[in-house]
């Protein structure tokens, strides 16, 4: 990405506010590289043995699964990107013209706290690969002090590289790219010389609501990145091609998971117990090979930490969005701090990680799909955002709407959000509806919280959508814009 005055150098410093056109030189093909490090993860691994051992899948099965769980949530992914080259802000920011300047802090503050429980997962994930590459190469074993060093390490060069901007982010995730080449042909070489596959292709087929099932499983990690994909698309120009977006979101996401997901499932067949481990890391350390093993921890250890840097960026425009009124490096370490001392909890107390992670993951993909179905239709019929009227939170906003609030996108989002929980089955929570029918039978609650939700905010009357405020007007002059205007500038 070239760099601009508000970029320059090693620390971006523009928060919430929207890019300016002559700044927006970014190229679409950096979100291929952007997507993969997003993906880097040791979870998808474990995730892919659960297709095996909990859905009794088949390798072809899994490949249908790891194939069209990317297509399917990161072309969601890529789809409410092109939000971001429209309105140069990020989702949470675009958002205010969705939701009004005080409806919006009621899905902000949700996918906030839905951003905590992301960012203590990976933590934990990646110090449990500091402690295994020390136990591996040094011989030295875990404790409750190690643990917490560890973690604190970790959680400390996320913030580090988050804190620095986009163009670290990028920066990292570029290398990752290559990094991540290298250890996938290692690990193949690996599992083509030392798997029987016989009992690979031997596996009966699993019915098809488990291969449904499944696809929802691995396309709810993609759903959570979903209101952060206009962040990362802010700096493209408007003349940014769409098509473009979503291919390099869902070329980048899916040349990681399918891979990673069918290693998952063929290291299943001989090592059932890789789905149920309560340390992943370490139980994928103890049975690979050194050679392999300890190059594996590295990438995975640099996925974990590039997935948490992403995830913490976007948290730091989520609490700008909120009302922190703090530069965004610093609206960054809020969410810092929350992971250490949340990830400490885990990694002290918790006895079932993969088993909490996955509970975690189905509630957190209805919490976020709420918000997806309502800011997805809006960016539908919406082609631009008044950067002045989403930086004013004031009345004289034109996102102010009634009160504050967006009558129709608060309904819906709370309607289909409502929906999607009393679809929903996990350990944590099983709703009223989730039993003896399709939706809840195949783990389908966040599609059907993004379909309520979209379908009401389409049905419900809606303000009209402002006309941007040209560099002339005052910051509240959108707000004093006639109907007529008004409704001529909506799509």
């Amino acid at each position: 990405m070239s760099k601009t005055a508000e970029t320059e150098g090693s620390l971006e410093t523009r928060g919430i506010e929207q890019v300016p056109d002559n700044e927006r030189t970014a190229r679409t093909r950096e979100l291929f590289p952007t997507w993969v490090g997003a993906n880097i993860s040791v979870l998808l691994l474990t995730m892919g043995a659960s297709l095996v051992v909990a859905y009794h899948l088949n390798v072809w099965q899994a490949l249908v699964v790891a194939t069209a769980a990317p297509v399917v949530s990161y072309g969601l992914v890529g789809l409410i990107g092109i939000a971001g080259k429209r309105g140069g802000a990020p989702g949470m920011a675009l958002s205010r013209a969705v939701f009004g300047q005080r409806g919006n802090l009621l899905p902000g503050a949700l996918i906030w706290v839905a951003r905590w429980g992301w960012e203590t997962i990976n933590a934990v994930t990646g110090a449990y690969a500091v402690l295994s590459i020390l136990d591996i190469v040094f011989g030295v074993r875990a404790n409750g002090v190690l643990d917490l060093v560890t973690l604190l390490a970790f959680v400390v060069a996320t913030f580090a590289i988050s804190g620095l901007g986009i163009n670290a982010v990028r920066t990292c995730n570029t290398y990752a790219t290559y990094l991540f080449a290298v250890f996938s042909v290692l690990v193949l070489a690996h599992l083509v010389a030392a798997t029987d596959w016989s009992a690979v292709f031997g596996r009966s087929a699993g019915s098809p609501a488990a291969v449904i099932a499944g696809i929802g499983l691995i396309a709810a990690g993609g759903v959570s990145w979903i209101p952060s994909a206009p962040d990362f698309t802010r700096y493209l120009p408007r003349t940014a091609s769409s098509r473009g977006i979503v291919g390099a979101t869902v070329g980048g996401a899916g040349i990681v998971v399918l891979p990673m997901v069918l290693m998952g499932t063929v290291m299943a067949v001989s090592t059932p117990d890789l789905a149920s481990a309560s340390d992943p890391v370490s139980f994928l350390g103890e049975i690979l090979p050194t050679w392999i093993a300890v190059p594996y921890l590295l990438i995975a250890l640099i996925g974990m930490l590039l997935i948490n840097s992403m995830s913490m960026y976007s948290a730091g425009f989520t609490a700008q969005t909120l009302g922190f009124r703090v530069p965004r490096h610093w609206a960054v370490s809020v969410n810092a701090v929350i992971s250490l001392v949340f990830g400490g909890v885990v990694m002290l107390v918790a006895t079932s990680f993969l088993g909490s992670f996955i509970a975690f993951l189905s509630l957190l993909a209805v919490a976020f799909s709420a918000w997806v179905g309502v800011f997805g239709s809006d960016v539908l019929r919406r082609k631009e955002y008044d950067g002045r009227a989403m930086a004013d939170t004031t009345r004289a906003s034109a996102y102010w709407y009634r009160g504050g609030f967006s009558p129709a996108a608060v309904a819906a989002w709370a309607g289909g959000l409502g929906a999607g929980l009393m679809f929903t089955t996990s350990d944590w929570f099983t709703g009223p509806l989730a039993r003896n029918n399709v939706i809840g039978e195949y783990g389908l609650g966040w599609v059907a919280t993004v379909v309520i939700s979209g379908l009401l905010y389409t049905v419900l009357p809606k303000p009209a959508v402002a006309a941007p405020a040209t560099p002339a007007e005052p910051a509240g002059a959108a707000g004093a814009a006639s109907v007529e205007e008004s409704v001529t500038a909506g799509a």
